[in-house]
């Protein structure tokens, strides 16, 4: 009965302790491409792919539907919080860029 007692009052103070236990360290993540305003700014229409995987980097996502289009996504985390997402899209016509949407966040405080 003894034994018991104690088995019981062990996984009692086992249960009531990890309830209380500190969270685990979750690391800041950067996934995708990190774009910023200043390599934006350099791109122009009529730029080929290989000029504009040299300011930009390769493409995070290229869609085999739609090879003239590419995709850069850019995201900020750490655990289940996103700090920051941003995603540009870019347009090629005959392998010349022609257009790009989308922004990156502000970083206005």
């Amino acid at each position: 009965m003894n034994k018991i007692r104690k088995s019981l009052t062990i996984l009692l103070l086992a249960i009531l302790t990890s309830c209380s236990m500190p969270e685990l360290f979750q690391v800041v993540i950067n996934q995708g491409n990190l774009v910023d305003e200043e390599m934006l700014e350099k791109l122009e229409v009529g730029l080929t792919e290989s000029q504009v995987k040299y300011i930009l980097g390769t493409p995070l996502i290229s869609d085999t539907f739609n090879p003239n289009r590419w995709d850069y996504y850019t995201a900020v985390s750490k655990g289940d919080v996103v700090f920051t997402e941003s995603k540009i899209s870019l347009y090629f016509e005959e392998g010349k860029l022609i257009r790009w949407e989308g922004s990156l966040p502000s970083t206005e405080g």
